[in-house]
């Protein structure tokens, strides 16, 4: 691979989606490899004290990656953790032989472009049930398990914890200060979350069952209605979107890698079918509520990502992405 190659596949895996869009990933590139690390200094040290969304978001890069290599034309091995003694580093991506890209490939690569997390309201069409079943088996491939949260007590328990962490989310100024430093009011940022792709709080005019993370929260006037507050006028339909959940057997750094890359798989797949996503991850963020909804939903493992699903009414915003310079180097 030469540095042209091989910049614009890390260009492709900068565009997976990023907790808080932080990107907290560094790559290095050398002749037949790509290693990739997260950057620690790109923590949530609040919302994310074990670095677990940290590493799911690195994990989505790499797989990323992936589908770019082999787009152009080559075969890829990739090894999780290759150094025990730097956590960090999570994984190495060797190119292999030469081999001609598949349908597939072009497909994933092609939807890279067009991936972006959707806050907005969905269209009310229902996603098809073929489709669900797809996007659960693509995941097993890397030993991961999908939900699909559809009976109504599973809906109701998972409805109620996403907002139950919500508001303890609100409550807290250290979560608010780390959520207003990411929050970004210049369309040109580079990273961090848009104020344009944040949609309304207000029931009146953004109805659904789950609740969006409220990145505005914190600079929010006081007259403004929060997440989950009563109004007097009655609500338009609610917006009622495919919900699924993505676990592992295990709850460690190899797991989370393996959730990051199944997610960015499952992405590529659902914009390719013309569905726009976007995480609902609450309820994961706390332990409590996170263990909660292990119990109430009888799962067997450990949930990593509750992901909305549908298919988008408008474009939204396409968060910014750092320069390349900045997070390549080569040796």
């Amino acid at each position: 691979m030469n540095e042209r190659q091989w910049t614009d596949i890390v260009t492709a895996a900068t565009k997976a989606p990023s907790i808080h869009n932080t990107q907290p990933w560094v790559f290095t590139a050398s002749p037949d490899r790509l290693e990739v690390a997260t950057d620690p200094g790109r923590a949530l040290p609040v919302l994310d004290p074990t670095g677990r969304q940290r590493v799911i978001s690195c994990g989505g890069a790499v797989e990323f990656a992936v589908v770019a290599i082999r787009a152009q034309g080559y075969g890829v091995e990739v090894t999780q953790l290759p150094d025990a003694g730097d956590p960090d580093h999570l994984a190495t991506l060797r190119v292999t032989e030469p081999v001609a890209p598949t349908e597939t490939d072009r497909k994933r690569a092609a939807a890279i472009e067009h991936r972006h997390t959707q806050r907005g309201a969905f269209l009310p069409r229902a996603v098809p049930s073929e489709l669900v079943d797809s996007l659960q088996a693509e995941a097993r491939e890397f030993g991961i398990w999908v939900k699909h949260v559809s009976q109504s007590e599973e809906e109701v328990a998972s409805v109620f914890l996403t907002s139950r962490a919500e508001e303890m989310e609100q409550r807290e100024p250290a979560y608010l200060a780390e959520l207003e430093r990411w929050l970004r009011t210049d369309p040109a940022a580079v990273d961090g979350v848009p104020v344009e792709a944040v949609p309304s709080a207000d029931p009146a005019t953004r109805p659904s069952n789950w609740l969006i993370r409220d990145f505005v929260v914190g600079s929010r006037p006081e007259d403004r209605p929060s997440a989950g507050e009563d109004r007097d006028a009655p609500p338009p339909p609610v917006e009622r979107p495919t919900v699924l959940l993505l676990g592992t057997e295990n709850d460690d750094r190899y797991a989370w890698l393996d959730a990051g890359r199944a997610l960015g798989r499952l992405l590529l797949s659902a914009t390719d079918a013309g569905l726009a996503a976007s995480p609902l991850t609450q309820a994961l963020d706390w332990p409590a509520t996170r263990s909660q909804l292990r119990s109430r939903l009888s799962l067997v493992g450990h949930p990593q990502m509750l992901l909305r699903l549908g298919y988008p009414a408008t474009t939204g915003t396409v968060s910014g992405r750092r320069p390349i310079g900045e997070v390549l180097r080569t040796r």
